[in-house]
């Protein structure tokens, strides 16, 4: 009930996210249940029907990635506070946030179903003149519990999988977390780095914490410290003069907001350059043996399983390198003395790196993989068919969406430093000119790039 109530109360920008995540969910629902029906109406055709199953896993999992980065946005599942306080800590909002998407998902099964039955005419007789009958196996009955069973892969794979994602997890080293399983004296859970002498707790706010400086005590903490023997007492006005700051060492309060502190590069950037070259060689050895086309693949296309694996390692090469090129990315806008400008652009890119690497980094590998696939078609063969263009319209659509809704949790992560630059008095053009010059940047990097990968997939296949 709580999940529903989050739903219904959320904005219209949320609502139609959660609208965008049911839609794909009811192609990738739609693509299985007509993968059933060729099984059905084609039983001497198992490994066909194996093949036709095994091409649907990759809508499945675009939509899977997009349901995910649906539910990092959705502000209404975000710890706020006195949630906690009945009872809505972050693993009950982690649970919320997944019985979420599976609503939503479920939603967009349930419309897969009703348009499957009206195509197989089980609802008000056979649309289009029969002309969906061969792959919707409209003459035979349809199983209910493997229908259903296919149904519930994309709810049961996009919860579980924002379950895992999205779970509270302990940021803390493991020597932190080992000290935060000692006790201290007293019954104090925990245990300060220097051990205070004996009769600190008794004298009036004298403790202070482990690593706080001397010049940051009270002056009462100061007068109530007793003297050491053989010491000269202070003069008037030493001590409380040590106790507090001076007026020059103190910073503003808005200098850490301003810009994003630049973060480590991530480690996936050589991974994912041996991973593309692992691809891009399968592929090229493929082309050498001289095999003629294996696996017939739907609409047409046709290619060889060692084909397929490489163009299947280039894409995953592509996606585990796109947050080190996002980082780079942003480190090249910072070099050769940058201006107020370049420096904030290339901080968000370096501190967003992960964020909207990774999408970016699928992009990359569809837009290739779109390329290679139009080098696979056999132009002597059948037309594409309508199945395989919802296949290919299904995962563009979501990995383009997914990167605008990274894109979205990303300019609400640094809100703080958006107000922090309003406030010291930037102008609204220098933002905008910030976020044009993040675009173009992602952009003069990752285009080339994926021309290049994509000519290099394909140049085995047409030699």
């Amino acid at each position: 009930m709580l999940a529903l109530r989050l739903t219904r109360g959320a904005r219209p920008a949320v609502q139609l996210r959660r609208l965008l995540v049911a839609l794909a969910s009811a192609g990738t629902g739609f693509l299985l249940l007509c993968t059933l029906g060729h099984a059905i109406s084609h039983p001497e055709d198992a490994s066909g029907a194996v093949l036709r199953l095994a091409w649907c896993l990759t809508p499945l999992a675009a939509t899977v990635h997009f349901a995910l980065a649906v539910a990092r946005t959705d502000p209404g599942t975000r710890p706020r506070p006195g949630l906690a306080a009945i009872g809505l800590g972050p693993a009950r909002l982690m649970a919320v946030t997944a019985a979420t998407t599976a609503l939503s998902c479920t939603l967009g099964s349930m419309l897969a179903l009703l348009v499957f039955l009206h195509l197989r005419g089980d609802l008000t007789g056979m649309p289009f003149d029969g002309a969906a009958a061969d792959f919707l196996a409209a003459g035979a009955p349809l199983p209910l519990p493997a229908a259903l069973t296919l149904l519930g892969l994309v709810p049961a794979l996009a919860s579980v999988t924002v379950g895992l994602v999205l779970r509270p997890r302990d940021d803390r080293s493991s020597a932190a977390k080992r000290e935060a399983r000692s006790y201290g004296r007293f019954g104090a859970y925990g245990r300060t780095a220097a051990r205070e002498p004996f009769g600190a707790y008794g004298r009036f706010r004298a403790r202070r914490t482990a690593g706080e400086p001397a010049e940051d005590r009270t002056a009462a903490e100061v007068a109530h410290q007793p003297k050491r023997a053989g010491t000269p007492p202070a003069r008037d006005g030493e001590d409380m003069a040590a106790a507090l700051p001076a007026e020059d060492s103190r910073t503003d309060d808005l200098d850490p907001a301003v810009l994003p502190s630049p973060k480590e590069a991530p480690k996936g950037l050589p991974w994912g350059v041996a991973v593309l070259a692992a691809g891009l060689a399968v592929e090229a050895y493929a082309n050498r043996q001289g095999t003629t086309p294996a696996a017939p693949l739907p609409g047409g296309l046709a290619g060889t399983p060692s084909v397929l694996v490489g163009w299947l390692l280039t894409a995953v090469g592509l996606a585990i390198a796109g947050p080190g090129l996002t980082h780079l990315c942003g480190r090249l806008l910072q070099s050769t003395r940058p201006g107020a400008l370049r420096l904030l652009a290339g901080r968000v890119l370096m501190a967003e790196a992960t964020r909207i690497g990774r999408p970016l980094g699928i992009v990359c590998a569809v837009a290739s993989g779109a390329y290679a696939m139009t080098t696979l078609y056999d132009r002597t063969g059948p037309e594409v068919g309508p199945l395989t263009t919802l296949g290919l319209a299904l995962v563009t659509s979501c990995t383009l969406a997914t990167l605008l809704t990274a894109a979205v949790e990303a300019k609400h992560a640094r809100s703080d430093t958006t107000a922090a630059l309003v406030r010291l008095g930037a102008p609204a053009t220098m933002l905008r000119s910030a976020a044009a010059l993040r675009a173009g940047a992602l952009l003069a990097l990752f285009g080339p790039l994926t021309l290049v990968v994509a000519e290099l997939a394909a140049l085995p296949l047409t030699g």
